[in-house]
């Protein structure tokens, strides 16, 4: 063969005959011209490269296109985008005669330690990234192609592009670490400490790397300032940027046919598809070849030669894609990458109910090979290869796609069904036809298609079995109307389970059609014994578990979409209707409270407070504060005009600290300025001299010196004595339960606007509470209620945390109003708002509890601490919740609770998602694993065996009538495949001593009403304007948990309208007076009932109107009815009935209802370091018949994530002295993206009405928070295997959240043993337990 030429001569024209009659190759490597006379059509790009070159950057690891060792960067022009394509491809399997006109960027191409390093490049290595380093160039130039297609890419685009490569030594984190900075947000953007890097100082070093280390190394480039110019101008060929240019790479040039002879190959590449008809009709046994995926790793593994190769990439028919009416046609020759690119398209612009089988097919791509192969591999290829294991046939066939074949003498179309492989590797072509398009069709309105695939590694691997599975029903209706079951890897080729199907058509889709399916099933997927592959009951037991994953997944659908027989289509109860603000926050004109413009002399406040935990205030000096600019006044407690009385329940607090603080951040005073930055320097400037008093900041303090609020309150049931008498075991326990910031995103914030006569004031508020706002406005400035208007929107988060702490800036705020006159704001920072607000109580909880050698429970005696704060807000009622749920969902007959309130020096702590239910359920959750663990039994074994039952009685002596925990229960065991996950944790426990896993399933039973009576109460007014649209106020308020939206669709229904047609601006004190706070996961029940009572006020008036005219239409009769001096204005009220509560005779039905959930979750814990993985959790939450579907998922994973932090993530740490050292997300870590479980399923339980709330719905807010407790003890099933190693077995204590520092401690080892804690006393700790 000859030597290769380079040049940079751009006039070479193509097609030049050499001497042996094969054409010229010309393409690019690395910005230089390559002209190779006689190019062998059997040399790869690879041996090209390293053996003609030189250049061995590009190794060889696998030749079959599996470890992507060889990765390089392809350039291709695009006919149909007249653009260039670059994409990643394995040099080891692309034919050089592949490479007419298309550049070759390799390693060395873009950069070197002679020269400069690419960013790439760089990256990987100061990143640790690269150990023994063969692997290193390979993923390097993954990257690299990533980066010139998106030079910003998101987390899940560089995971995708390093699918196909693979590396033995570092575990792929240092890898992963060091190119996150290239993708959006991973960078800081030139917001580093020192150079303006975040990783151009030690303090941004990744990977845990040592100062030393690190420094030993110049700093890294990774600000986004730079990338582009670097990734895009730092390339070796810059100057020769016109090789690449369009006109370089094809355009303009007349097609043309090429022709490259080899020893015992010829290639073929023609130009047009008549030529490549008339090729394959002269040479019919001829491969065709696009990406070479099969026939190279054939002639290279299976010794195969075939004389003639036709490449038919220059055809345009053949890589074409045509949108029809009933689908899309894609040309034979499209790859998979860009297949899966128009799918992707398609299912973002097409209904959901025509992209079935698109999402399908995209299924089956995402775990496709690695992106080189898919980026070469062509669809028509998958098909003709006829390989019994295709990811994709098995769609195909399901989806019934048809198949457009041709040969000189014309077209045919045929379906691909189980006629089309006529055995292992065969088809239904002729030889001298080929394959021109698929058409994929859209799904039908009552299609479901899903696809599976099953092989021992996730991505790129090779599939044991793949299915695909497709059913339309008879509209309206769950019967079968067409079943399509294909398999690979059940026989030689793709099949149909036809007889299967066939049975099953016309049975409704239910229990009956499972168990038949499965028998027919397993009659018909048989295997014989001696199958090539093995694993024979594997494999049909896996096309049985597919068909039923297939079955619970429409099921679900069917139950997602399924409205009541009769129901009108504009009746959206029970339909998963958008949040009605979704689409205004999402681009950003949705309007919070410090949206509101700016009023024209309007003042900003910054709030002085204390820095002392316990004291008295000797002297306020406000001298240095006067002097900076723009004070406009200051206010303490003696100017305040009326009461300077604050408090919730009780009114223990004051608006202003007068003359004593009791707390770090306890409000001194504020001063008000022209800009919010000089309010908060002078508040910075004022200086206060305190004398300091012995502050009490833990729970054990509390204790320790009797500081408990009164009353201490308890429930007790049977007989305690006689209990633990009758008890086999007695054991004793404690648990301390960390606190948690509420994290809204919007912080407090508040606009007071005086009007200006008779004490009039209005104001804008992100508060749950605008009646509780109003009053304690009003009493501080010492006007009626009357005079006062809160208005709220929405609010950027609540949780609890804007029920009754709000009012501590809204009162001062209105007060420095009042006092100038003039509007004043205020939002507070982050780390002001997490001082001074307070948050979730912490807990104590110490237990006794007796049990018989079953398991079972029959004396329990409970007492609970809680950190209350420096005032009582709503603790009284938090603790009596938390002993309304100390033996969360189990029978327990003689039982004991006790709640005590400690009153320390910390921020008033307050009501919080769950309020006190989560804690009380926790110590629960504790003694019942003690009594597991101290039998040797399971946990869940024992949970089960207690578990209440229909009929039971609670400790607080009411009857679960309606129970459906145990429906819960069994459905979250089936659903988590528990007893499966069971015996594989054991198993990989066994085989591994510093990982450890663990699983839990945890019941909860959360009751529903406000445990204060008075509060469960509520109004609505609703106005109906003489054009028939429909204006709704209620008393709840929205912050991000969709009740506006469930409103409108109560509302809808009862009046028998389009949503479209009714609308919600705010709420507001002035149209609906003396409301509860949006809380206690009651809001819909309480506000959706009064609405409801509104509507029907409403309709009753309509009604003579309707009955006049049955034909008119809403307008009409709202017109008529107006004509008629009917009032279209109504308001409505409810009160939750027989409900009350008494705790001295503990008689009474403290809930209106209990909702109830399941949870199972699966954990990986590192023994060695503490760290935890979150790989699996299931949950079965009962929500009634959910007013929204959407909405209500969405709140028990809000929920179960915010759960997940309180449990085992977030800490507030504080102080010996009781400063709040966690202030802000640099030091309190909420569960990020990362924390998710790897897999995450929830499921609503069906058929499950309760007749005690608003359309047979349940409350769901705060239910399912608890469910993330499921994770903890999980945690703690994995310790107890690490324990069980060092031959430690039994109960053991592991206070919550369990921290990394908790887990590795709790996990006792020999290296913990060389580390014994301090002896208690001998030191100061940095923080406390409080």
């Amino acid at each position: 063969m000859e030597r290769a030429q380079e040049t940079g001569n751009m006039g070479d024209r193509t097609g030049t005959k050499t001497r042996s009659g094969s054409d010229e190759l010309i393409f690019f490597v690395n910005g230089k011209k390559i002209v190779e006379k006689n190019a062998d059509p059997e040399m790869t790009l690879l041996t090209y490269l390293r053996r003609k070159l030189g250049l061995t950057g590009t190794k060889l690891g696998c030749a079959e296109g599996g470890c992507g060792a060889c990765t390089v960067m392809l350039s291709r022009y695009q006919t149909h985008t007249k653009q260039l394509l670059h994409y990643a491809s394995n040099a080891c399997l692309a034919p050089l005669c592949s490479l007419h006109l298309v550049a070759v960027t390799t390693v060395e191409g873009i950069g070197s330690v002679a020269r400069k390093l690419h960013p790439v490049q760089e990256r990987i290595a100061k990143a640790h990234g690269s150990q023994c380093g063969f692997c290193t160039p390979g993923i390097v130039m993954s990257m690299y192609a990533l980066l010139r297609n998106n030079p910003t890419p998101m987390m899940a685009d560089m995971e995708e592009a390093f699918q196909g490569n693979l590396c033995r030594c570092t575990g792929y984190r240092p890898i992963l670490e060091g190119y996150k900075t290239f993708t959006e947000g991973g960078c800081c953007g030139g917001r580093g400490q020192k150079n303006g890097c975040c990783m151009s100082n030690v303090n941004g070093a990744q990977n845990g790397a040592s100062e030393k280390n690190f420094h030993s190394f110049p700093p890294v480039i990774c600000c986004a300032i730079d990338m582009y110019n670097e990734l895009i101008s730092h390339i070796v060929f810059v100057p020769l940027l016109p090789l690449y240019s369009t006109q370089t790479l094809s355009k303009d040039r007349k097609p043309h046919s090429l022709c490259f002879h080899g020893e015992r190959m010829t290639w073929l590449q023609p130009d047009s598809l008549d030529e490549f008809l008339n090729l394959k009709w002269k040479h019919p046994d001829a491969r065709v070849v696009v990406g070479n995926t099969e026939v190279g790793v054939e002639v290279k593994f299976k010794n195969m030669v075939y004389p003639v190769i036709l490449a038919p990439t220059f055809i345009p028919e053949l890589s074409a894609v045509t949108h029809a009416e009933d689908g899309i046609v894609f040309g034979a020759a499209c790859t998979l990458s860009h297949m899966a690119v128009v799918l992707r398209q398609a299912v973002e612009s097409l209904p959901p109910h025509k992209t079935e089988v698109f999402l399908a097919v995209l299924e089956q791509l995402r775990w496709f090979a690695g992106v080189q192969i898919r980026n070469v591999a062509a669809v028509g290829g998958n098909i003709m290869t006829a390989s019994p294991i295709s990811d994709l046939n098995p769609v195909f066939m399901a989806a019934g796609c048809k198949l457009t074949l041709v040969d000189k003498d014309g077209s045919r179309e045929i379906q691909m069904d189980d006629g089309f492989f006529t055995g292992y590797r065969r088809t239904a072509l002729q030889p001298q036809q080929i394959l021109l398009s698929i058409h994929i069709p859209y799904s039908k309105k009552v299609e479901f298609v899903s696809a599976y695939k099953q092989s021992p590694r996730r991505e790129d691997d090779i599939s044991i079995v793949t299915a695909a599975m497709s059913v339309t029903f008879t509209p309206g209706t769950d019967v079968v109307e067409n079943l399509r079951l294909s398999f690979g890897g059940m026989a030689p080729t793709t099949v149909l389970a036809k007889k299967t199907a066939n049975r099953l058509i016309g049975r409704p889709w239910g229990e009956e059609l499972l168990e038949e399916a499965c028998n027919s099933m397993a009659e018909e997927m048989s295997l014989d014994p001696s199958v090539p592959g093995g694993m024979v009951t594997y494999r049909r037991t896996l096309t049985l578990s597919l068909f039923y994953k297939f079955y619970l997944t429409v099921l679900q659908k069917l139950r997602l979409q399924a409205v009541a027989k009769g129901q009108n289509q504009d009746d959206v109860v029970g339909r998963p209707i958008m949040h009605l603000s979704a689409m205004k926050q999402a681009t950003g004109e949705a309007v919070y409270c410090d949206d509101v413009p700016l009023y024209e002399n309007e003042l900003y406040l910054s709030l002085i407070t204390s820095s002392k935990a316990h004291a008295r205030i000797l002297s306020i000096d406000t001298s240095g504060a006067e002097r900076c600019p723009g004070v406009v006044c200051f206010l303490f407690a003696d100017d305040i005009p009326g009461s300077n009385t604050a408090g919730s329940l009780k009114f223990d607090e004051t608006v202003l600290a007068d003359g004593e603080v009791t707390c770090v951040g306890h409000i001194i005073g504020a001063v008000v300025a022209k800009t919010q930055l000089q309010a908060q320097r002078a508040a910075k400037a004022v200086r206060i001299e305190y004398e300091e008093r012995q502050p009490v900041i833990t729970i054990q303090e509390a204790i320790a010196t009797q500081s408990f609020y009164q009353p201490i309150r308890t429930i007790q049931k049977g007989d305690l004595e006689l209990g633990f008498k009758h008890a086999d075991h007695i054991l004793e326990g404690e648990m301390h339960i960390g606190g948690q910031e509420h994290f809204y995103l919007e912080t407090n914030v508040t606009l007071a606007v005086p009007r200006g006569e008779d004490g009039e004031m209005e104001l804008f508020v992100s508060t749950q509470a605008p009646t509780h706002t109003q009053s304690l406005v009003a009493m501080a400035l010492g006007v009626p209620a009357n005079r006062v208007v809160v208005r709220v929107k929405r609010m950027g988060g609540g949780f609890g945390g804007k029920e009754s702490r709000t009012t501590l800036l809204s009162t001062v705020v209105a007060v420095a109003a009042n006092k100038l006159k003039r509007p004043v704001r205020c939002m507070l920072d982050r780390d002001e708002d997490m001082l001074i607000t307070g948050g979730r109580h912490p807990f104590y909880g110490k237990y006794k509890v007796g049990f018989l050698n079953s398991g079972r429970v029959v004396a329990l005696d409970v007492t609970y601490y809680g950190n209350a704060g420096n005032s009582m807000d709503l603790s009284q009622a938090i603790v009596e919740r938390a002993l309304f749920h100390m033996e969360n969902s189990y029978r327990v007959p003689n039982i004991r609770g006790r709640g005590f309130l400690c009153r320390t020096n910390l921020p008033s702590n307050t009501a919080f998602r769950g309020f006190g239910g989560p804690q009380g359920m926790m110590v629960a959750e504790n003694w019942m694993t003690d009594v597991a663990q101290s039998l040797g039994k399971s946990p869940e074994e024992v949970r089960r065996l207690n578990l209440y039952m229909k009929g039971d009685s609670t400790p607080f002596n009411q009857v679960l009538d309606q129970i459906t925990l145990d429906r819960c229960w069994d459905e979250c065991m089936s659903r988590s495949g528990y007893q499966q996950r069971r015996i594989a944790i054991d198993l990989y426990n066994r085989q591994n001593r510093w990982t450890k896993r663990g699983i839990a399933v945890v019941p909860t039973k959360f009751g529903i009403s406000f445990t204060a009576l008075f509060l469960n109460q509520a109004g609505a007014l609703v106005h109906i304007y003489t054009d028939g649209s429909v204006l709704l106020t209620h008393g709840g308020t929205e912050m991000g948990q969709g009740l506006h939206t469930k409103m409108v669709q109560v509302a809808s229904r009862v009046l028998g309208i389009p949503s479209s047609k009714i609308h919600i601006s705010e709420t507001s004190t002035n149209t609906v007076p003396n409301t509860s706070a949006t809380a206690a996961s009651a809001s819909s029940d309480l506000n959706g009932a009064a609405l409801k009572n509104a509507c029907e006020i409403l309709l009753k008036r309509l009604e003579p109107f309707k009955a006049k005219n049955p034909n008119g239409t809403w307008e009409d009769w709202v017109k008529a009815a107006y004509f008629d001096r009917v009032s279209l204005s109504a308001n409505g009220f409810y009160k939750t009935p027989d409900i009350g509560y008494d705790f001295e005779t503990n008689s009474g039905r403290a809930f209106s209802y209990f909702s109830y959930g399941v949870a199972c979750s699966e954990v990986e814990i590192d023994c060695l370091t503490g760290s935890h993985k979150n790989l699996s959790t299931t949950i079965v939450m009962d929500v009634g018949n959910s007013l929204n579907p959407a909405i209500d998922i969405g709140q028990v994973e809000g929920a179960f994530m915010q759960g997940l932090g309180l449990f085992t993530l977030e800490e507030l740490h504080y102080s010996p002295q009781g400063v709040l050292l966690t202030r802000g997300p640099g030091s309190y870590k909420i569960p990020a993206f990362g924390d998710i479980p790897t897999q995450l399923t929830v499921s609503l339980l069906r058929d499950a009405p309760n007749d005690k709330a608003i359309f047979a719905s349940k409350a769901v807010g705060e239910p399912p928070l608890f469910l993330a407790s499921s994770v903890f003890y999980a945690i703690k099933d994995a310790i107890s295997a690490a324990r069980a190693e060092s031959g430690i077995t039994g109960p053991f204590r592991l206070d919550s959240p369990a921290s990394a520092e908790r887990i590795r401690n709790a996990c006792s080892d020999r290296f913990t043993k060389l580390c014994p804690l301090a002896e208690a006393g001998t030191f100061i700790p940095w923080s406390v337990q409080v």
